[in-house]
């Protein structure tokens, strides 16, 4: 039996060789303004105007209350199962288990009170979602982006360097960084969640409305 432990790792490894990576984000291209409004940002945040991660870390601050949604028509469309909120995610049950089952440790979820403005509100539960895992896994020599460093003229971040893929890139990841992560935040680039196959293909599977995938190979 030890001999095929070789042949095992080996096929380990081709598998991880095989993965496709994505940027995932929220599908913009469903326009209209929000009908999901959020009721209590001044218990949340007393003085500031969005929800954003503490300073120095991703994930949520010790809010006193949960966030409160008002949905309403009459406002705009209703929230899809994944949404854009300030520097968070608003996503539904069915989006956290799915997310939870393919990477548990890669997101953090706060939950979320909803109601209608009239009647009581019967739908799925609402959570804020964000991505806390932060790798520095681009294999830079086979990527084509712009990479910012401090100390160039026009360097305007924060931090050593920054990746700029305005315009159109190619990111190509190392596997030995990422391991067996399905989702990450991209060092030096933090807004930019990346994916592989597995997370999007479940959540192709479950279909789940609201999110958008681009190969990372074609940005």
């Amino acid at each position: 039996m030890n001999g095929d432990k070789p042949k095992q790792i080996d096929r380990r490894a081709k598998q991880l060789k095989r993965r496709r990576f994505y940027q995932m984000s929220f599908d913009y291209r469903r326009g209209g303004l929000p009908g999901y409004l959020l009721q209590n940002r001044e218990t949340l945040v007393p003085g500031e105007k969005v929800l954003s991660a503490p300073a120095g870390r991703r994930g949520f601050p010790a809010y006193p209350a949960r966030p409160h949604f008002l949905l309403d028509r009459k406002a705009g469309r209703l929230p899809r199962d994944l949404e854009m909120f300030n520097a968070y995610w608003l996503v539904s049950d069915q989006t956290k288990a799915v997310f939870q089952t393919i990477d548990h440790s890669g997101f953090e979820f706060f939950p979320c009170d909803v109601s209608l403005p009239e009647g009581e509100y019967q739908g799925p539960a609402y959570w804020l979602c964000d991505v806390v895992r932060i790798l520095d896994a681009l294999d830079e020599a086979a990527s084509r982006l712009k990479i910012c460093k401090r100390g160039e003229p026009d360097y305007i971040y924060i931090g050593e360097k920054y990746y700029d893929i305005a315009g159109g890139a190619r990111l190509a990841f190392k596997e030995d960084a990422i391991g067996a992560a399905h989702v990450f935040r991209m060092a030096y680039r933090e807004p930019t969640v990346i994916c592989d196959d597995v997370l999007k293909d479940a959540c192709k599977a479950a279909s789940l409305m609201g999110i958008k995938f681009r190969d990372a190979l074609k940005l």
